[in-house]
């Protein structure tokens, strides 16, 4: 945020006549768990009072809202050996993504906090949530209706909408987005003109015009930023790419930031991500020649769905890669929609604007087509399957280098054998003991042992009998639970 914008914040917040819900001053800094208190209780009354942002500034007086001044330096200021702002960061559940602003008001250092509002659940801090009642702060659990509103609140418009960047010019805009990069990816002549770019850009609502200019939504910031990390709001939505030594996290070998929107930076992702993987391996019976340990086409489908599913509405995190030695986990934020389970059959995408763009530039599959895809060349490597998970904040991708099958474990096995199914489900066929066998390369005379993982995959009641097929160990089909 400009200075110039926040002097004209400072003064429209004082000339509230009291505060409020999402608004409250302060004149100097007492303790950081003051600091997270306040962030949840504004963060909640913003929520509840219809507001974008609530407010904790300090250096004007709470009742006469005269602008003083304050000693207060949270930059500088620490719990213990932390600094305040990480530390009450990592304590606000869900991590929210406020900002702290430190500038001088008429020679007048003032601090200004500017806090998200809370978004379908309430925001908590050390586990408690707490709300302002006039110009008291409480608990959250005393007063159950307000409670129940905010859980009933949901966003109004979506984040792809809102603005990243405001009240720029043609020039600015050119400056922090990449036009050539939008023309190539879409396959378009680049425009003789700079009109031509920004008349383009608006019609994609990458860019917004009103009475002060051009504004950057989160949309065209996301995928064509020059730099992720001149937007505020979104620096912390950057891919990250973390490389270990061996199976565990305990050594760091290289742990890489992105900075340049979805699109723009895509190729060079998943170039970067499959050159620090593995190669010069024999992957089974399938491929004795010299290959990569996993399939490139999964690597990049699984990427652009991290990318494309995550909840944007989590502040301060962003999709994560993490690469040890006999495996890849691909985290993004936020709970997913469908069931894990159905994954491979079901589509539903939170954020269909910025899904759509990267459909048509080419970065993902159409609709509800990939991780089909995923599966497909998994099998095609023999590798283990890929394990989808739903953990309280986030979702999560394993993708496991070859394994022989003597080596996996029962549930291994059983995943695999569920994802065969559904794999020939979707593809409109039907899983029977030789499809099973092809996949894990058995023997044609061992069909005991593909009977026993379908066996034990119909005890975990993930597959079952086709009604129309025999139910003949030798000629017997079967379709998911679901189907």
């Amino acid at each position: 945020m400009k200075e110039a914008e926040l002097h004209k914040l400072l003064e429209n917040l004082v000339c509230q006549p009291d505060e409020t819900e999402w608004i409250e001053f302060k004149v100097d800094y007492q303790t950081p768990e003051m600091i997270g208190e306040r962030l949840s209780a504004l963060a909640n009354g913003a929520c509840l009072q219809n507001q974008k942002y609530g407010y904790l500034i300090f250096g004007v007086e709470d009742k006469a809202h005269s602008i003083v001044g304050t000693n207060f330096k949270p930059m500088s200021t620490k719990k213990g050996n932390e600094e305040i702002e990480h530390w009450i960061a990592t304590r606000l559940s869900p991590r929210i993504d406020f900002r702290i602003f430190e500038f001088y008001y008429k020679d007048k250092h003032i601090v200004l906090i500017e806090i998200p509002a809370a978004t379908a659940q309430p925001v908590k801090f050390l586990h408690t949530a707490h709300i302002r009642i006039g110009s008291i702060t409480r608990k959250l659990n005393d007063f159950p209706e307000k409670e129940k509103k905010i859980w009933s609140k949901t966003p109004n418009i979506p984040f792809e909408s809102e603005v990243a960047m405001r009240e720029l010019s043609a020039e600015e805009v050119v400056k922090f987005l990449d036009p050539q990069s939008y023309f190539d990816l879409m396959k378009l002549p680049f425009p003789s003109t700079r009109d031509g770019i920004i008349e383009k850009f608006t019609s994609e609502k990458l860019i917004l015009k009103d009475d002060n200019g051009y504004s950057i939504t989160n949309l065209g910031a996301l995928l064509f930023a020059k730099n992720l990390n001149e937007f505020e709001n979104l620096s912390r939505k950057a891919v990250r790419v973390i490389i270990y030594e061996g199976k565990n996290r305990l050594k760091t070998i290289k742990d890489q930031i992105g900075n340049k929107g979805y699109a723009i930076g895509f190729e060079n992702l998943v170039d970067y991500i499959n050159d620090k993987l593995p190669s010069n391996e024999e992957i089974g019976k399938a491929l004795r020649k010299t290959v990569r340990m996993y399939p490139e086409l999964a690597i990049r489908e699984l990427v652009a769905n991290a990318l494309i599913h995550q909840d944007l509405y989590e502040r301060g995190s962003a999709p994560v890669v993490e690469i040890f030695s006999e495996r890849i986990e691909i985290t993004n934020p936020g709970t997913p929609l469908i069931t894990t389970m159905r994954f491979i059959d079901e589509y539903q995408s939170r954020n269909e604007k910025l899904a759509s763009l990267m459909r048509r530039v080419g970065i993902c599959e159409e609709q509800g087509s990939g991780i089909d895809k995923v599966i497909s060349q998994v099998e095609v490597f023999q590798l283990p399957a890929p394990e989808f998970s739903e953990k309280e904040k986030h979702t999560k991708i394993i993708l496991y280098a070859y394994q022989k099958l003597s080596d996996m474990d029962r549930k291994d096995r059983i995943r695999a054998c569920y994802q065969h199914c559904c794999l020939k489900y979707v593809s409109n066929e039907k899983m029977t003991n030789k499809t099973l066998r092809e996949r894990f390369k058995i023997d044609a005379r061992n069909t005991a042992t593909a009977s026993r993982i379908i066996d034990a995959t119909i005890k975990a009641e993930l597959i079952k009998f086709d009604d129309q097929g025999s139910i003949s160990r030798k000629y017997a089909k079967y379709i998911p639970f679901w189907a």
